[in-house]
């Protein structure tokens, strides 16, 4: 007899053969049984450091769990509210065996409660029956709370996991929020760089809508420090307050020779591209070549790009170099385990030394192969070159996928840090300029959806105590 105990309740999935034809999300969900039958495995302990060391934006854990014990889904839809806002998305995208699963305590011994699963399990039957008209859309923002706003207008720049929350809280708070980004949907890196078989456009998209329900505006096609700005918000436009939450999605190139070839792309671009075409004669068109298609990098974007190359028309191969062994690999276990499923191969302790090609298109990657030094003095191997190794790999496309920067050079009146970052107090999320506030990638360098959304709902309540004593 299998011991539910220790081993859960796996949500079930598509097969690899099936699921590498197309762009359909690969987890199907879990059924009402099967929740229930997982959120029996949570003990209710009595310390939950599944929510106090696990959960950036402090979720109610325990709690919205034992509401699915009981098959109250939608007051456990409810209870998740009160900390975040957007549910269905976390649930999908979070790296949970960091977070809220790698602090539960059955993880001790087993498997722990699939928290991740179960909240987007109550996410997506609540949006079901909202759209099937058995229940009312989430109430709008607090009404009264509105006499702490006072009428009082906030910015928030960037539509990311941080502005989100941020202007989540501060509408719940009764103030006027505009949130302006700079692309033609909301969403930020959700919108543009999460591929569809991961998360669904329609999840995201009915999460933002119950913001604009909630009364947020939002403004798109308006970039700071080009079509807007700290000064003009904060003069004629009438803003009191203005949180920075434009995030990091700004790609670092490999920086070695070759990288101007036909051929050559980042994976911010790539998945960004993919994500806009609509069939499968655009998709023929989002990679420069067709063929053996290499990804330079080993984290959770490395894993999007590989997983969607593989999906593209035209792709025969795909595999990820990666200077450093698996077990350094800072990517997502489990988004590791369907790449390779899928068909991804992985190369290890390799570096890439230059991009080949002919008449301007790649033709291959000369790369070395490398070793792990001793440890050093906090305990990292760095990966050093193995002499006389160096060898080529025949690839028709390269996609950099070694990390982001912010971009504030057009943030006016507040001090940036030398590697491009807002600096901002870590108690108040203040910046040097009086009425600014920043947190997320912007200020910390690329980090997490929920981290990202912790950052915007401390500002949120940071925002609300400054403009209190105005």
């Amino acid at each position: 007899m299998i011991n539910l105990s220790r081993t859960g309740t796996r949500m079930p999935v598509q097969d690899p053969a099936e699921r590498t034809n197309n762009f359909q999300e690969v987890a199907e969900g879990y059924t009402e049984e099967m929740a229930v039958r997982e959120a029996l495995r949570c003990l209710q302990c009595r310390e939950h450091p599944c929510m106090t060391e696990g959960c950036p934006v402090s979720n109610h854990i325990p709690d919205f769990i034992k509401k699915i014990t009981e098959g109250e889904f939608e007051e456990a839809y409810q209870i998740l509210l009160e900390t975040t806002v957007l549910p269905a998305v976390c649930g999908r995208v979070c790296p949970k065996y960091l977070q809220c699963e790698g602090n539960c305590v059955r993880g001790e011994k087993g498997r722990p409660v699939a928290i991740g699963s179960l909240e987007r399990f109550v996410a997506d039957l609540h949006r079901k029956r909202v759209q099937a008209g058995e229940i009312a859309e989430a109430s709008p923002a607090n009404e009264a709370a509105g006499a702490a706003g006072k009428g009082k207008k906030v910015a928030v720049i960037g539509s990311g996991p941080a502005g989100l929350a941020c202007a989540k809280d501060l509408s719940s708070a009764g103030y006027e929020v505009t949130v302006f980004d700079r692309e033609k949907l909301p969403g930020g890196v959700l919108s543009y760089g999460i591929p569809s078989f991961r998360l669904p456009d329609e999840v995201l998209r009915f999460e933002i809508e119950g913001l604009t329900a909630a009364g947020v505006h939002f403004e798109t096609g308006k970039e700071l420090g080009k079509d807007i700005s700290i000064d003009a918000l904060m003069g004629a436009m009438g803003f009191s307050a203005v949180f920075l939450g434009n995030g990091a999605g700004s790609p670092m190139g490999l920086g070695i020779p070759g990288t101007e070839l036909t051929g050559v792309v980042s994976a911010a671009d790539f998945l960004d591209r993919l994500n806009a075409a609509g069939s499968e004669e655009e998709r023929k068109t989002v990679l420069p070549a067709s063929g053996k298609v290499a990804i330079i990098g080993g984290g959770n974007v490395a894993m999007d790009a590989c997983r969607s190359a593989v999906r593209c028309p035209g792709v025969e191969k795909v595999c990820v170099v990666y200077r450093r062994s698996e077990k350094e690999m800072p990517a997502d276990p489990a988004e590791v385990a369907e790449a390779r499923e899928e068909g991804v191969e992985f190369i290890y302790l390799t570096a890439p030394l230059e991009v080949l090609g002919e008449n301007g298109s790649v033709v291959g990657l000369k790369c070395q192969r490398m070793e792990l030094s001793d440890p050093d003095a906090s305990g990292r191997r760095k990966p050093v070159p193995v002499a006389g190794s160096e060898y080529t790999l025949p690839v028709n496309v390269v996609i950099e996928a070694i990390g982001s920067r912010s971009e504030n050079e057009g943030v006016d009146g507040v001090d940036i840090s030398e590697r491009g970052l807002i600096i901002a107090d870590p108690e108040t999320l203040s910046t040097s300029r009086a009425g600014v506030f920043a947190g997320g990638d912007t200020v910390t360098g690329p980090r997490t959806v929920i981290a990202a959304m912790g950052a915007g709902r401390k500002a949120a309540k940071e925002i609300d105590s400054y403009l209190k004593k105005l």
